[in-house]
């Protein structure tokens, strides 16, 4: 005796739907491909040396107000590994980062292609330059020993791999301002403008493990780490190692956060950089407020953002010579020829749909928006200081309008479109 239950058409449509559902959730956990590593290194100085950002600061750091970090996520999709590396410094010359990350492709395997070095561009750190003080064994000695830290944290990272979910979202916070403001004669000086462009965009990835807890936030904002200032002779991670540490904090240390400088070479943080801020206590409450503000932000949109574990990695890399200007000889890295044109490192990493857009430089807000609301993808975010150091990277009306940033950048005009249009050739083309 056979049994037949006749279902209506909608019972059946429903109940195909929702085994297509179920099935489609197995397929696509058995698809998800991501996995990820992290580390963590203190790179505090031990030995007083110089510090980097202000040229008016001749003599070694005088203390240590909150040590300062590397922080290392390694991915893989299975096929191809990347790195991201966040540094609680100021910059990394070209040959520092050929040199460095060579060593991570020996030892690890990754290329140095899929490898973004990145400086948060604090001014309150050591001098990561040894050409600066070439007398200074101690400085060398340092350099050395923050090249083999790197290594090691890469190395950790990678050694660590484990399946995760990574998303990524946007917020705001307008702890920062452009910076090229007006005086009475109509010329163009460092100070606070509320009236010009100013990025107030905060990007947040979450990577979370298989058990839905992070393992680590990228944190990606616009502003220069000059909180602290130049009459400033503490060692401090500035805004961003205040960033860092409150989000961290807020996960209990079971999750590391890695700060990146969005284009903010014309942009400050609305505190500093003021003698006001050396007072260890007006220090205290300046750097600690951005970071937290900031930090409450980054925490906000990683509770909304969606992780998926299916993303493939692809990257790219390409250096373009731009003109020089034939009047700064001052500004020279080691490496680099007068008669020459400027080395920019141009670096692209994407991880399933999100876009990290790498330039070696300081650049200009409206420049990195630029890249960002043209790129074919929603989650682009534009990361400076990042696979060595080309200075300024300023708009073409900037040259026109003066001002330290123009008069100090190495490359003639030109350089916004070269950027912008690179960048974009770069990302369509993964």
């Amino acid at each position: 005796m056979s049994l037949k239950i006749n279902f209506p058409k909608a019972q059946v449509f429903l109940l195909a739907c929702f085994c297509f559902g179920i099935f489609s959730e197995i397929n696509a956990a058995e698809k998800a491909n991501l996995s990820a590593g992290v580390a963590k290194v203190n790179i505090t100085p031990q030995t007083p040396i110089p510090m980097s950002g202000y040229g008016s600061r001749k003599d070694p750091f005088q203390g240590v107000h909150d040590d300062i970090f590397a922080r290392s996520a390694v991915f893989s999709d299975g096929t191809k590994k990347a790195v991201l590396l966040s540094v609680d410094v100021i910059g990394f010359s070209h040959s520092y980062w050929e040199k460095t990350t060579k060593r991570i492709e020996n030892e690890t395997g990754i290329p140095q292609q899929n490898i973004l070095l990145a400086a948060v561009h604090n001014h309150a750190g050591p001098v990561t330059r040894v050409y600066v003080r070439t007398d200074s064994p101690d400085v060398l000695s340092y350099c050395n020993e923050l090249e083999d830290k790197l290594v090691t944290i890469v190395s950790e990272a990678n050694g660590n791999l484990r399946p995760v979910r990574i998303g990524a979202g946007a917020g705001e916070c307008k702890m920062n301002i452009n910076r090229r403001a007006q005086n009475a004669q109509g010329e163009i000086t460092l100070g606070r403008n509320p009236y010009g462009p100013c990025d107030h965009t905060a990007g947040v990835v979450r990577i979370d493990a298989a058990d839905g807890k992070p393992i680590a936030l990228l944190i990606n904002w616009p502003c220069h780490g000059t909180v602290t200032g130049p009459q400033n002779y503490l060692i401090s991670g500035d805004w961003p190692g205040a960033t860092s540490r409150y989000v961290e904090q807020q996960f209990h240390n079971s999750a590391v956060a890695l700060v990146t400088a969005g284009a903010s070479g014309d942009i400050n943080p609305i505190y500093g950089p003021h003698i006001d801020f050396v007072e260890r206590k007006s220090y205290s409450f300046a750097v600690d407020a951005i970071g937290s503000i900031l930090g409450q932000e980054v925490i906000r949109v990683s509770n909304e953002i969606n992780a998926s574990g299916n993303c493939a990695i692809s990257s790219s890399q390409k250096v373009i010579s731009l003109p020089r200007k034939k009047d700064k000889t001052n500004l020279l890295q080691p490496e680099e020829d007068i008669n020459k044109g400027v080395d920019i490192r141009l670096s692209v990493l994407k991880i399933g749909n999100i876009v990290l857009a790498g330039v070696s430089g300081e650049l200009f807000n409206e420049i990195g928006k630029q890249v960002k609301e043209a790129s074919p993808y929603k989650n682009t975010f534009v990361v400076t200081h990042c696979n060595g150091s080309s200075g300024y990277i300023v708009t073409d009306k900037a040259y026109e309008e003066g001002g330290y940033e123009a008069s100090s950048t190495r490359i003639e005009s030109g350089a916004e479109k070269a950027i912008v249009e690179n960048l974009l050739a770069m990302i369509n083309d993964l």
